[in-house]
């Protein structure tokens, strides 16, 4: 059987998604069309608002509907914690205790995939450093996230801050968005100098 072309079509924005295959993408597609008019208006118009509400925090590069995010406006500014993507800070922030800021570096140095340091957001943390005392290196603790630590840690060197990284508690290879509250708090506690 053939399947309907708006359906398909449906399917493969779902499966676009990270985490989503084909065949949830196309569970996804057909459960829309039992979803009463309204509530398919709710959903677009959500996705619509979303997109046109929602950027980039310009200090810091955490998702915000404002220019300068409520982290960045209120929180410690001498210590930074580095983090490879927006949701790496909503895991940190379910745990309490740590009041900095952070900074998005929005990747990872890998020089396989082709981004080198000038694709992701280092000159921006570079540009922030005045009063800060220290920088914690939050990226995950697979080869380009190690990779793209140690690279920023030289660099910080040569401004005289001093660079700590997430201790014990988060695994090589594993990413800091799936590790729970318990050894994210740990392994911010525990966190040594680069």
């Amino acid at each position: 059987m053939k399947q309907i072309e708006s359906v398909s079509d449906l399917a493969a924005l779902f499966s676009s998604l990270p985490g989503v295959g084909p065949k949830t993408a196309q569970r996804y597609a057909y459960a829309v069309i039992d979803w009463e008019d309204e509530r398919a208006q709710a959903f677009c118009d959500a996705v619509k608002r979303v997109k046109s509400t929602v950027k980039r925090c310009s200090v810091c590069g955490m998702f915000t509907d404002k220019d300068v995010c409520d982290i960045c406006s209120t929180r410690d500014k001498s210590v930074i914690c580095v983090v490879t993507h927006p949701k790496d800070v909503l895991a940190l922030e379910k745990i309490s205790g740590y009041k900095g800021v952070y900074h998005v570096l929005g990747g990872t140095i890998s020089p396989l995939d082709g981004r080198g340091p000038d694709d992701i957001n280092i000159k921006g943390l570079l540009s922030r450093l005045d009063g800060v005392e220290e920088v914690i290196m939050a990226t995950n603790t697979d080869v380009e996230g190690e990779a793209t630590a140690v690279y920023i840690a030289k660099l910080l060197k040569n401004f005289g801050v001093k660079c700590t990284r997430l201790a014990q508690g988060i695994s090589m290879g594993s990413e800091v968005e799936y590790a729970d509250e318990v050894t994210l708090t740990r392994a911010m506690l525990s966190r040594t100098e680069l």
